[in-house]
């Protein structure tokens, strides 16, 4: 009984959630395409088969890899660095950490557009303004210019995990440390990161877990070029659904990309898990 007032929102989340998603799984076994709407055969597995098999989807597959694992590595050693200074008092400390933070509540569209005109402009880009040259760092180097976007927004997000591990950190043990003569680099190597381990994995899995399926990036900055270089999974099943009118083929790309999705956040919520156990012990 005292869990039935919770029982209103479990049902709006079921119906939100899984009823689209039991849909999808449906469409996922049709072969329908929007140019032929009186044809829907049921093809089973079919489309999973085409999915796996398409030279295109092995490719966004790849570059879905590099720009997830290059944001988050990246984002997580500048995010690593800004809470290893943050955790230190200084005068402003409160407007830097304000600052810091402000790339993360920007919405990631109007980030992606941000740097594409303002920065990565060849014309009037504020990186060419500042270095000079006429480089179209977005055609010349669109995987560095999506990551670089990427890590610019989810850095601040890396920063706020690693500084609530830092500052969980005891200080009576770092004291005791400088009182045995161990300096500041051997303090940071020998008991800080293993103490930031599971911070770092789950900075890494929960970004992982976002930035898998970005989209806004790619869509404004390269729109998966030049040719297919910065085509991710997301950006694929959007050009499935609406460039060739596959829903079968486009529905079955999206229960990949679910199923993924869900194996890495099985590994983060055993990671959260173990912290709130070592939270308990102490």
């Amino acid at each position: 009984m005292r869990r039935a007032p919770l029982l209103p929102a479990l049902i709006f989340a079921i119906i939100i959630t899984q009823v689209p998603f039991l849909y999808t799984l449906y469409l996922s076994t049709l072969s329908w395409n929007a140019l032929r709407p009186g044809d829907k055969p049921f093809v089973w597995f079919d489309n999973y088969i085409t999915v796996l098999s398409d030279s295109r989807l092995r490719s966004a597959l790849v570059n879905t890899v590099v720009l997830t694992a290059g944001a988050v590595i990246f984002s997580l050693i500048l995010g690593l660095l800004f809470a290893v200074l943050l955790d230190r008092k200084f005068l402003g400390r409160g407007i830097v950490r304000t600052m810091l933070i402000t790339p993360f509540l920007v919405m990631p569209i109007a980030a992606a557009l941000l740097w594409k005109h303002a920065l990565f402009n060849p014309t009037y880009g504020l990186i060419n303004g500042l270095f000079g040259g006429s480089t179209d760092w977005v055609s010349s180097y669109p995987k560095a210019a999506v990551i670089t976007t990427l890590v610019w927004q989810w850095t601040p997000f890396m920063m706020l995990i690693l500084l609530a591990g830092l500052q969980s950190q005891s200080h009576e043990v770092l004291e005791a440390a400088k009182v045995d003569g161990a300096n500041a680099w051997q303090i940071f190597t020998k008991m800080t990161l293993p103490h930031l381990r599971q911070y770092l994995e789950l900075g890494a899995l929960l970004g992982s877990i976002y930035l898998v399926n970005t989209f806004d990036a790619v869509f404004s900055i390269t729109q998966g070029g030049p040719g297919t270089a910065t085509t991710n999974l997301p950006y694929e099943i959007y050009l499935t659904m609406f460039r060739k009118f596959e829903y079968g083929e486009a529905s079955a790309a999206g229960v990949i990309v679910v199923f993924l999705t869900i194996i890495v956040a099985t590994f983060a919520l055993r990671v959260i898990s173990g912290l709130f156990k070592v939270e308990e012990n102490r």
